[in-house]
């Protein structure tokens, strides 16, 4: 949540920051802001609103220093004063910050009882503390050694000193922060994508450990102040791969990019033709006892399919947790668990904390992820990557499939006597994505029928369709926001009929064989109340009347295609009332507080 540029170098630094920050623009939206370095003094612009914006406000000083930030607000409303950057009262530092202070009160009561502060932000406190170590140690890394070891909860901080126009500082705990490097020039930012305009090298900064950032130098320390040397790395991700291109929306990019990453998938984990693991993960799923999948929002609902996969497919038990409910409420823990983490960007704060807790523990711990480096890659012992390319837009589509296909992979590869060829089946799920995403006009149509204006909306399903329906529910309430539930098509008549009415949407999706009729049979009785229904089926088990009918694939493998038309129905009710698709309201793409 929020997101950091900082960069320092020879030519302008305006037009660097606000790029950046439209690129990091999916982690917050509800405020923005620059601080430049020029003339011997820090200049603030900031406001609510959108970086689109703040281009319009910004001046026209001269600078080749400066940091930037775009916020999603966790402390404060989204105004003008609670945006950041904070400069502190004396003037002499201003900084941005990425996450949650959580001693932050107990601080200003020892600290700053007199202090009378100016917005409600726990940023506000960081600059100020950070100053007052300042005036009791006067040397600036000394004092920043002393704030970090005084501040708990997550922070990445971008600094400016007033008094010294050669350098800036960044510090890091918990949220994600990324050093750039390149010729005459260094950065920081939130994630390589805000940087990958100027630089594909970057140094990893991890927790507590703060740099100090020149033009022609970066060094890093630990909080002790010892100095890092750490190798650079370079990115492979593709600029153009953050680019609309003849897109309206990333999300609906995204949507038409599944096909290509299920083939991109097949040749990542492939050898010799073969479908291929690293034999040491497959060991560690084997000697499992029970698996835990640990994940929050889409990737929970990823999980929840995984399940399915590994039930079937390894008869190893799974069970499936909110990463959020499992920190606070870890349930009994069998005696060789392994548990794997599912997050498409890696920086999933609740997901970290179930990920220290386990290690605290000592058992070992599986990350599936999009982003190679992310915080949950390094921490766990190993890490499946799912590489699917940038996901920008706020609600997630091609990560949700990438998930899914390589937890099908882990799961196949796991137990050697499974007798279906998968790298095959995957391919047929490859061509069936894509004719569905041929296929938009037919989904828009029945979004135009159904959710012109509706308030309220169902979408029903048994066994790995009931799954499906989760996701689904979550997608058309994010970007439309339609209040809309999933349910177990059975559990309708257990109480959430009551709520149907006369032109209530349900919809139905139906892919697998043993419960066919038995949806169909709900989907009569919400009929019968009044419902306008929908019915997403596969072609195998199709009937007359349904309105989206999908080519077959495997069994297991169908919450890979059934999900595309839904993912669309989502686009198209929030495209038809003119919503901001990519970026919805209150929500976040990189949610890196708890």
């Amino acid at each position: 949540m929020c997101g950091i540029v900082g960069f320092i170098g020879q030519k302008d630094v305006k037009n660097v920051l606000l790029t950046g920050l439209e690129t990091l623009e999916y982690r917050g939206y509800d405020s923005a802001g620059v601080a430049i370095y020029t003339n011997n003094e820090v200049i603030v612009y900031k406001d609510k609103g959108r970086i689109s914006h703040l281009r319009q406000v910004i001046g026209e000083d001269a600078s080749t220093m400066g940091i930037g930030h775009t916020r999603w607000a966790t402390h404060g409303v989204p105004n003008q004063v609670n945006s950041h950057p904070h400069t502190s009262q004396d003037g002499r530092f201003t900084l941005v910050h990425n996450g949650v202070i959580e001693n932050d009160d107990a601080l200003r009561c020892k600290y700053f009882a007199e202090l009378k502060f100016k917005s409600e932000t726990d940023t506000e406190l960081v600059v100020e503390l950070l100053s007052y170590y300042v005036n009791k140690y006067t040397q600036v890394d000394v004092a920043i050694r002393h704030m970090m070891n005084r501040l708990k909860g997550s922070f990445a901080l971008a600094i400016l000193d007033r008094d010294n126009p050669d350098v800036f500082y960044v510090v890091k705990n918990k949220s994600p922060l990324l050093i750039g490097i390149g010729d005459g020039f260094n950065m920081v930012g939130s994630d390589a994508m805000a940087m990958l305009r100027e630089t594909n090298k970057f140094f990893e900064l991890n927790d507590k450990e703060y740099a100090i950032i020149s033009r022609d130098k970066v060094e890093i320390f630990e909080i002790t102040g010892a100095i890092i040397k750490r190798d650079y790395f370079e990115s492979s991700i593709d600029p153009n791969d953050i680019e609309k291109g003849t897109y309206k929306h990333f999300m609906l990019k995204e949507i038409d990019e599944q096909p290509f990453v299920i083939r991109r998938i097949l040749e990542e984990y492939q050898l010799n033709s073969h479908l291929y693991i690293d034999e040491n993960i497959l060991s560690l799923v084997r000697s499992a006892d029970r698996i835990f999948i640990i994940a929050a929002g889409t990737s929970f609902h990823a999980g929840l399919i995984g399940k399915q996969l590994f039930e079937k497919l390894t008869n190893i038990p799974v069970e499936v947790y909110i990463s959020s409910e499992f920190v606070y409420n870890t349930p009994i823990l069998s005696i060789s668990p392994l548990f794997i983490f599912i997050s498409q960007s890696g920086e999933t704060a609740d997901s970290r904390a179930a990920l220290v807790k386990i290690k605290s523990l000592g058992y070992k711990a599986l990350t599936i992820t999009n982003v190679k480096g992310s915080t949950l890659s390094r921490e766990a012992d190993y890490t499946l990557l799912l590489h699917a390319g940038p996901e920008i837009a706020v609600a997630s589509t091609k990560a949700y499939t990438a998930q899914i296909a390589v937890l099908s992979i882990l799961a196949y590869l796991t137990n050697p006597n499974n007798t279906f060829d998968l790298q095959h089946e995957l391919s047929i799920v490859s061509s069936v994505l894509e004719t569905l995403c041929d296929q938009k006009e037919v989904v828009e149509e029945c979004a135009r029928e159904l959710l012109p204006t509706t308030r309220n909306c169902f979408y029903i399903g048994r066994h790995m369709d009931y799954f499906v329906a989760l996701e689904a529910a979550l997608k058309l309430k994010e970007i439309s926001y339609i209040q809309t539930e999933g349910f177990a098509a059975g559990e309708l008549k257990h109480g959430t009929i009551a709520l149907i009415e006369k032109n209530t949407p349900v919809i139905a999706i139906i892919s697998q064989e043993n419960i066919n009729l038995n949806t169909r049979s709900n989907v009569k009785e919400v009929k019968a109340r009044g419902a306008n229904t929908l019915v997403i089926s596969l072609k195998s088990v199709s009937a007359d009347g349904d309105q989206i009918v999908i080519d077959d694939v495997h069994p297991l493998l169908t919450p890979l295609v059934t999900i595309v038309p839904i993912q669309l129905m989502a686009y198209y009710a929030a495209l038809h009332r003119n919503l901001d698709i990519d970026k919805p309201r209150n929500l976040a793409k990189s949610v890196t507080v708890e």
